[in-house]
């Protein structure tokens, strides 16, 4: 299989990662008159063949003990578990995300949610694979909990504009945080604990597990929200076979994209510790926010005092990324 053989690749894969994260919910923003947990349905399918698509090429070149169908045939039955529970916590806490974006905007639910759950994932990860400079990844981490400070405030600050500020979203984007960084524990133990019985995962094997878990999670996740939404009147299955063709076809692009980013951060995790890799992939709020306020104007005529906690959320966010890249040297 393959997997990045320098520094400079791993980094260059969680970049990759990071962008990928930070842009898929732009499909989302494209769909017109499309609810989210319709939406989410393709979604899901997506990001699971996506990373099928991935072990079956990327992560099959060659024929040894660690290509993806001979990993699968020799992991032990509990990290398989592992991944699968890890994808089906992603998954509630994508689809509380997906509906505080609906809230309160790419801008402010990825930074706050985002980095909630760098810190839980990040911390969690590190306790489990103890790689990587703990000092400076304390420190990456207490820079990115200070940039979701930020964002909070600029959110905030918008009520002084006379935009409405709704407390429910920004609820949402905590409790999606705190079960976002649940997931990379678990895809740590999947990944590095070996039983007399099996082997721990390899990347591509715990993507695909991972991304299983969170589509058979939506029979109870998201019918769960389609009965009892955060936002709107309830929706039944009709709305979806109803539904245009460009919001099917754009819930399966955001999957994808995801998807691609999930692989490359876990096989960038290969080289460097989940802890790292996942750490410098949750920088994906940068890109969100950037998408947020230069591509949909969220914060347009938000005032200066909004703009200036957006600005102080960047450098706090870029501080991160560096102190949690300096901790792998």
């Amino acid at each position: 299989m393959f997997t990045p053989s320098s520094l400079t690749i791993a980094l260059l894969m969680m970049i990759i990662s990071a962008v990928c994260w930070g842009s898929w919910a732009n499909t989302y923003k494209g769909v017109k008159g499309y609810r989210f947990e319709l939406f989410y349905w393709d979604y899901a399918v997506g990001i699971f063949l996506a990373s099928l698509s991935l072990a079956l090429t990327m992560g099959s070149t060659g024929h040894n003990s660690s290509s993806f169908l001979n990993n699968v045939h020799a992991a032990g039955t509990s990290n398989i578990v592992n991944a699968l529970i890890g994808g089906a916590f992603f998954n509630l806490a994508n689809l509380l995300l997906v509906a505080a974006i609906d809230m309160a905007g790419l801008a402010v639910a990825f930074p706050i949610s985002i980095g909630i759950a760098l810190v839980v994932g990040t911390v969690l990860s590190y306790a489990l694979q103890p790689r990587g400079n703990p000092v400076l990844l304390a420190l990456g981490v207490a820079c990115a909990f200070v940039a979701v400070l930020f964002d909070g405030k600029a959110y905030g600050s918008l009520a002084a504009a006379g935009r409405s500020v709704s407390k429910k979203s920004l609820i949402t984007c905590v409790v999606s945080g705190i079960l976002m960084g649940l997931w990379a524990p678990f895809m740590t133990r999947a990944m590095t604990h070996a039983t007399p019985r099996g082997n721990p995962l390899g990347p591509y094997s715990a993507a695909v597990f991972l991304t299983l878990g969170a589509l058979l999670s939506c029979f109870v996740w998201n019918i769960y929200f389609m009965k009892h939404p955060l936002v709107g009147e309830p929706v039944s299955f009709d709305g979806f076979f109803r539904g245009l063709a460009s919001g099917h076809l754009l819930g399966f692009c955001g999957g994808c994209i995801w998807g691609v980013g999930t692989v490359f951060n876990l096989v960038a995790a290969s080289f460097t510790g989940v802890a790292i890799s996942y750490a410098i992939g949750q920088s994906a709020p940068m890109v969100a926010a950037l998408w947020g306020i230069l591509a949909w104007k969220e914060f347009a005529n938000s005032g200066s005092r909004a703009k200036t906690y957006l600005a102080l959320m960047f450098v706090f966010y870029a501080f991160a990324i560096f102190m949690v890249a300096r901790a792998n040297g």
